[in-house]
């Protein structure tokens, strides 16, 4: 009798610890970054909020605020937290194809997690246009990596699932949507679905989404819009100029962060590569100066534009998309920790808004949520995981299809311009980075000149 307890006892303590390596690490890490995201976006909305009250008093602060927030975000990225930069996304593409053991020590650190927060808020502080999602899919790719400290035997495995979940599990609770986190996995992180990870991933996001809504209650990001049951003549033609329009935006916005030598001038180029600091202070003045233009509408993320905008309660200029999008460049071309999906959706917005004009006879949420997804699929080339994104923050079942066709037919229109933003980023991560480069994010003249003279110094078979 005491023989079969004993037996019976060592089978169940066996069970325990293989369920608890099997679930229960990947939930509490869930869990983990479930909360995290939610606390990281309150508090970069109070930091936003904090930003707008110090503006509405001094209208003139942000020509100071802007261009040292810049600065001291780039002297302590660049200082004390190299791998922080850019959304983290790029990052975290980089983890996955590489030996993710070595390349989560370098980019998926508790160090990094935590920088990536602080440093990401002092950028909101200033009014810079950055969003919070892109860090957040960093920040939870670093939280579930950690975790496989409590495996006795790790292995590259189960690291890469506790990263793709941790990634995809923190889009989801940051954006309230659940098929998008999915969808982002298989298309943007790895380009496939693998059988071992299906499980882990949707569990992870399951928790994490449940999280989100405890804390947040069910919602959606952008609200919902109705666009009733017909759609209006030339709805067709609607779908295919936004689409064309919006790829042609997102396709020149990726190739002027892929291209910085062929557009910025030479002296702007040996300032970023000698002086970086400086270069990010300029950088922040010029985001000050065009706030101040566009009546303050371009500072921070351009969530609430966007929501305006498809409430019919904000107005704003033919130019804002612009605008916006000389900020958003203005505030990644430094290195500055922070994501453009946020911003991206904002400008898609301002573009719609400019597109009725010419469609008047079509509701105008409608036409908005056209081109919010036709420039993020755009800028991230992953159609499916824009259309997802769209479809799931602002309720828009109705318009599925439509949605469909104008995500695949601007990233087609944008690969004409650039690769893959992310893909094309992600390579300055595949090695360690052993000395100071301008932009760990943007490729750099003097980046390339030392690959160049390298690749010339090697004998040719």
């Amino acid at each position: 009798m005491i023989r079969t307890l004993r037996s019976f006892s060592i089978v169940t303590a066996r069970r325990t610890r293989s369920l608890w390596r099997r679930y229960g690490i990947f939930w509490i890490g869930a869990i983990l970054v479930g909360l995290v995201a939610v606390y990281y976006a309150r508090l970069i909305d109070w930091g936003f909020s904090r930003f707008l009250d110090i503006r509405s008093e001094y209208v003139w602060l942000p020509l100071v605020v802007t261009p040292a927030s810049a600065a001291l975000c780039v002297f302590v990225t660049r200082r004390f937290f190299r791998g922080s930069e850019g959304s983290g996304i790029p990052q975290v593409i980089a983890v996955l194809n590489s030996p993710t053991s070595a390349a989560g020590g370098r980019l998926l650190t508790l160090r990094i997690l935590l920088a990536k927060i602080a440093v990401s808020f002092v950028a909101i502080l200033g009014g810079l246009t950055i969003g919070r999602e892109g860090p957040t899919v960093q920040v939870g790719a670093a939280l579930m990596f950690n975790m496989r400290r409590f495996y006795p035997r790790s292995n590259s495995l189960i690291e890469r699932q506790l990263v793709l979940a941790g990634a995809a599990a923190g889009l989801s609770a940051a954006f309230n949507t659940p098929l998008a986190g999915i969808v982002f996995a298989i298309e943007e992180l790895t380009r496939s679905f693998e059988v071992r990870t299906s499980g882990v991933l949707i569990t992870g996001i399951i928790v994490a989404g449940i999280i989100a809504l405890g804390l947040n209650g069910n919602y959606t990001y952008f609200g919902t819009i109705d666009v009733g049951a017909q759609f209006p003549d030339l709805f067709a033609l609607a779908v295919a100029v936004t689409a064309v329009v919006t790829g042609i935006a997102g396709g020149a916005f990726c190739w002027l962060l892929l291209n910085t030598s062929k557009w910025i001038p030479a002296p702007l180029r040996t300032l970023h590569a000698t002086r970086p600091v400086v270069f990010a202070a300029l950088c922040g003045l010029i985001i000050a100066v065009v706030g101040l233009v566009s009546g303050g509408t371009t500072f921070g993320s351009g969530y609430a534009e966007a929501r305006g905008l498809l409430e019919g309660r904000e107005q704003l200029s033919a130019f804002y998309p612009l605008l916006k999008m000389v900020s958003m460049i203005g505030s990644y071309l430094p290195g500055i920790p922070g994501g453009i999906f946020a911003p991206s959706l904002s400008i898609g917005a301002g573009f719609g808004n400019v597109l009725h004009l010419f469609f008047s006879h079509m509701q105008l949420p409608m036409l908005i949520a056209l081109a919010m997804v036709g420039y993020l699929a755009a800028v991230t080339q992953s159609p499916i995981t824009a259309f997802v994104i769209v479809m799931e923050m602002i309720n828009g079942h109705a318009l599925v299809i439509s949605l469909m066709a104008t995500a695949l037919i601007s990233s087609r229109v944008s690969r004409l311009f650039a690769p893959p933003l992310y893909e094309a980023l992600s390579e300055r991560y595949m090695a360690p980075l052993n000395k100071p480069a301008p932009s760990p994010e943007v490729p750099d003249d003097a980046a390339r000149a030392e690959t160049t003279d390298a690749t010339d110094a090697t004998p040719r078979k």
